[in-house]
């Protein structure tokens, strides 16, 4: 290999990482606005996803879940740290620490807030030129206990 190859294999590993940095960010970012039809979008279709212990069937069932169990309650949710591999010219593996704030309105049914901390364990497929995530599974360290807020009338 050629000084050239290897600039250019170089080259197009760290444009892939950050491609799938952008995709992960893009994720919490979904997730936090609601827009959950971009979220499902960002998985390949036959994913496979499990969080907190439950496994997901699609990334539609995931994507639908979250707006019913969060609906316009406020999150916030942020990665760091990225540990990406890119292990074939289509194929690439994360781990990402994560934590996340989730709040509801208070009210006798209102299901408790948290504040999580854990990992993203994933593997990411490019499929026509574009990175998607392939697999996630979410293992939570950590869970605090957030009280809920009365949202102002």
């Amino acid at each position: 290999m050629t000084d050239l190859d290897e600039m250019a294999r170089r080259l197009d590993a760290l444009e892939a990482i950050e491609s799938i940095k952008q995709l992960k960010a893009r994720y919490f970012r979904f997730v936090d606005e609601k827009k959950h039809d971009e979220l499902a979008a960002l998985f390949t279709p036959d994913a496979k996803i499990e969080t907190d212990g439950i496994t997901w069937k699609s990334p539609q069932e995931f994507a639908s879940t979250i707006r019913d169990l969060t609906g316009a309650a406020p999150s916030a949710h942020s990665g760091a740290m990225p540990e990406i591999e890119i292990t074939g010219p289509d194929t690439a593996t994360g781990i990402w620490s994560m934590e996340d704030l989730l709040t509801f309105p208070a009210g006798p049914d209102a299901p408790p807030g948290h504040h999580g901390y854990g990992q993203y364990h994933e593997t990411y497929r490019k499929v026509h030129g574009k990175w998607l995530i392939d697999s996630v599974l979410l293992t939570r360290f950590r869970m605090d206990p957030l009280e809920n807020w009365t949202p102002d009338a």
